[in-house]
């Protein structure tokens, strides 16, 4: 069984920063990012990724060292867990990947590898694995082209483009690209032959898969 925890879930921590975004930040900065979270649950991006009961793609990525770690030597040690995010530069994903480094003990317990996947250029993936004290391998997707055939990517709004070099954070300067394209987050917990045992896409970023919801997918593979 899961065990308890005394550690503030992600989502609780998640609304915290909300909350604390929505009190200082400009009302026009909070109407933009509502509108762009909305226009990608119309677009039905999240319908569309790879689902539960699917096999999923597989790929060769390089992590921050430089290695290339492969999906296919991941399942052959066992079960995997696979999480896109945005890149560094954003606080859900911080959060996030903060929030799965604390589980990563259990998860190896029941056998299972995590790996993280950004489109950011290789020497932001080395300063997000330095800065946030990351021990699993964190890969770059430059191009978004196992992103994509996860069905995760889209384009960024030119409103939302604005605001992302009002803020720093441009995704040019990160992915070493003009396309403004991201991949919309998304974790799936995949069994050892590389099927989906749990597929977590949602259009609205500052939701995030539970680290609890991920033990117990494999808690349950785990006594099939």
């Amino acid at each position: 069984m899961t065990s308890a925890s005394s550690e503030p879930s992600l989502s609780s921590r998640i609304a915290d920063f909300t909350a604390q975004m929505s009190k200082s930040a400009p009302p026009e900065v909070i109407s933009t990012l509502g509108a762009e979270i909305q226009k990608l649950a119309e677009a039905g991006i999240a319908q569309r990724a790879i689902a539960t009961g699917s096999k999923a793609p597989g790929f060769t990525l390089p992590d921050a060292s430089g290695t290339k770690v492969s999906l296919a030597s991941l399942l052959a040690a066992g079960p995997v867990v696979v999480s896109f995010y945005r890149g560094g530069w954003c606080p859900f994903c911080d959060l996030q990947l903060r929030a799965y480094q604390q589980v990563l003990p259990r998860l190896r317990e029941l056998g299972a590898q995590l790996v993280a996947i950004s489109p950011q250029l290789p020497d932001f993936v080395a300063s997000d694995v330095k800065q946030k004290d990351l021990t699993f391998p964190v890969l770059s997707d430059v191009g978004n082209a196992v992103a994509r055939s996860y069905g995760l990517v889209f384009h960024l709004s030119e409103a939302t483009q604005k605001l992302q070099t009002m803020f720093g954070n441009p995704t040019p300067k990160f992915n070493g690209d003009e396309s403004w394209e991201l991949p919309m987050p998304g974790t799936f917990v995949l069994d050892r032959d590389g099927t989906v045992l749990l597929s977590h896409v949602d259009a609205n970023w500052m939701k995030r898969l539970e680290p609890s919801a991920i033990v117990e997918a494999l808690e349950k593979a785990s006594t099939r």
